[in-house]
């Protein structure tokens, strides 16, 4: 008799996508629904959406029970909406999470669940030999993405070729642990994370991955602005893992808001948000059941 798939709780951070989550939901839950044995929950956490994002998720959930939200009125970031989505970790033995724009099929998701038997954390990776890109990010994008991976990895060492994929598997465990140290609202939420889950002893694979990019990324349009909130994001990250210095930044608290405020960009949490719910809390409208 074959051993039931783990319960997998999968989170959609989403910013006005009215236009194109459909039907990436849509494959989603089919597809899991025809290929996955265990238990399978989707769930779109919305951030800050001025459009009808959340009458089309509503509107699949009708035909797919697997389909779930949580709703934010105000915005919080995608790393924000992560970390609210991270609650409902007690909900699955593995959580993880994709874009809302589909660049990352629900295949590539399912081969990486075989890998949680060695490891804690398994992340997609773009960049790895054997990863298919079946249409490419426009060269300046590449560029920054690798400048970008020089700073994390100058500030970190974490040999990993690819930290802002967005297609992350975690057991758990792992969720439970780090949650209190997520404080990254921003795009940078994935160092964050991934820094948090070495530091806590855990085990990181990184595997090859199908991905391509999707026209309409709110990466590219704003790119200059979130790769230098991303940046500065990166340093408080390292900050906070710094004693020492960490306690010179609280005076320039204000300073760091105004900075993040003309960015146009979540200010990260404080330890007292971050600490305040525990992850299996839940929150919004509807959560798995």
């Amino acid at each position: 008799m074959r051993v039931p798939d783990p319960s997998l709780l999968l989170l959609i951070p989403a910013y006005n996508e009215e236009a194109r989550i459909e039907p990436v939901l849509r494959k989603y839950a089919d597809f899991f629904q025809r290929n996955y044995t265990g238990k399978f929950q989707l769930v779109v956490v919305l951030n800050g959406c001025r459009d009808n994002t959340l009458g089309v998720v509503q509107r699949v959930a009708k035909e797919f029970p697997s389909v779930g939200w949580m709703d934010f009125p105000a915005p919080i970031g995608k790393g924000g909406a992560l970390i609210e989505g991270l609650k409902l970790a007690g909900h699955a033995d593995v959580i993880g999470y994709v874009d809302a724009d589909g660049a990352t099929g629900p295949e590539a998701v399912l081969q990486l669940i075989p890998h949680l038997a060695q490891a804690d954390c398994v992340i997609g990776s773009r960049w790895l030999p054997g990863s298919v890109l079946l249409k490419a990010q426009p060269k300046f994008r590449q560029i920054v993405s690798r400048c970008f991976h020089g700073i994390v990895e100058f500030f970190f060492w974490m040999h990993i070729k690819d930290t802002q994929c967005p297609c992350k598997l975690m057991r758990r465990a792992v969720v439970e642990k780090i949650h209190p140290n997520l404080r990254i609202a921003d795009l940078a939420f994935d160092v964050n994370l991934l820094v948090a889950t070495k530091r806590a002893g855990f085990r990181i694979e990184e595997v090859p991955i199908e991905w391509t990019d999707v026209v309409g990324s709110k990466v590219t349009t704003s790119l200059f602005r979130n790769s230098l909130a991303m940046f500065l994001s990166v340093v408080r990250v390292w900050l906070i893992y710094s004693p020492r210095f960490y306690r010179l930044l609280r005076p320039l608290r204000p300073l760091e808001g105004w900075i993040y405020k003309k960015l146009k960009a979540p200010a990260p949490l404080s330890a007292t948000e971050t600490q305040g719910a525990k992850p299996g809390d839940g929150k919004g409208p509807a959560s798995p059941a």
